[in-house]
């Protein structure tokens, strides 16, 4: 939409919120536009090459008249080759919060979207205080003492790097962006830690204690399932599935885990497409490894043995997921009610 921006336009029904974020464009002053936030929050921007623009000012705080001066001085840096906020007094730029919320947040829900709402979260509950201040109040001494605030508090180095880069992707992004000229975080002193640290394996006596308490548990669920079974069978309804090999998923989780060295979020995600049996080998795709590279896995007899007594207890991969978690098990349990309801 292209009128002209000032206070008439504020006051009109135009530029009240809606459910979705959008622009309007002046039609005097090509790249001054306001966007108005689901929010309410409505904002004036400088708009400039491919997809660029620099925050000139929020309405309320600035006059349309003010921002619209601003926004000819920023575009007049842009043409001169100058930085577009060169000179320019009474305004820092877009700040932390406006770029989290504008650009940041739909960048990385597209493009990270499991992690994208830990690291909107993340951001918010350590770095929420700078929201309110410009991109550029991010320097390097400033992240420095921040670094060391959060040592200093006992938190550990690993801790704070994982921090640190999360911090980290925002200024990066904001300059392949266009909002700033670099990213102050790269050159922050990062805190050195052990990559190599002490693995720690169960000793002999604690696998026999976890193995001893998974079959303990196993026995039990079964015995609990043969119970239920013969009180289902005096009342003249279908039996449920008998418990061949193992309770639930837990114990072949655990098992193919000691065996493989996977990791827990791996294990969950494995489907019986990823088990070639043949080839004694398991893949574990990239989109669900922590490194995002996909791998193949040796698999020893016991592993072998536990995926195949684990199949018939699942019927030959009754679900597609090699280890069906609760909301599964919830699934199965309601195509059995739905079984027993149909008239034989």
């Amino acid at each position: 939409m292209r009128v002209i921006i000032g206070s008439s336009l504020l006051s009109s029904k135009v530029s009240q919120p809606a459910n979705k974020p959008f622009e309007i464009y002046d039609n005097r002053l090509p790249g001054f536009t306001l966007r108005v936030q689901p929010s309410g929050v409505r904002s004036y921007y400088a708009r400039f090459g491919r997809n660029r623009r620099v925050a000139v000012g929020k309405v309320g705080t600035v006059t349309p008249e003010e921002a619209r001066e601003r926004c000819q001085k920023i575009l007049g840096n842009i043409a001169y080759g100058r930085h577009p906020l060169h000179g320019l007094s009474g305004t820092d730029g877009m700040t932390l919060g406006m770029f989290v919320s504008d650009t940041y947040t739909t960048w990385i829900k597209a493009s990270r979207p499991h992690t994208a709402a830990d690291t909107l979260q993340k951001l918010y509950r350590h770095f929420k205080t700078w929201y309110p201040e410009p991109l550029t109040a991010i320097t390097v001494e400033r992240v420095e003492a921040w670094k060391w605030r959060r040592l200093n508090a006992g938190r550990s180095a690993a801790t704070v790097l994982r921090d640190l880069f999360t911090l980290s992707s925002v200024p990066r992004h904001a300059v392949n962006a266009g909002e700033l000229t670099e990213n102050p975080v790269r050159r922050v002193a990062k805190p050195r830690i052990d990559r190599r640290g002490k693995v720690r394996f169960l000793d002999h006596a604690e696998e026999s204690r976890l193995r001893d308490a998974l079959m303990k548990r196993d026995l039990e669920m079964q015995n609990r399932r043969a119970a239920a079974n013969d009180r289902r069978q005096t009342r003249h309804e279908r039996a449920l599935p008998a418990l061949m090999h193992f309770g639930n998923h837990l114990t072949p989780a655990v098992l193919l885990s000691m065996n493989t060295g996977l990791r827990r979020g791996e294990v969950l995600k494995l489907r019986w497409g990823s088990v070639d049996f043949n080839r004694h080998l398991l893949t574990v795709e990239g989109r669900n490894a922590k490194n995002h590279q996909t791998r193949h896995v040796p698999l020893n007899e016991e592993a072998l043995s536990v995926l195949r007594r684990w199949r018939r207890n699942q019927k030959l991969g009754t679900f597609p997921r090699l280890l069906p978690t609760s909301r599964c098990a919830r699934k199965r349990s309601a195509r059995w009610r739905l079984a027993e309801s149909c008239p034989q």
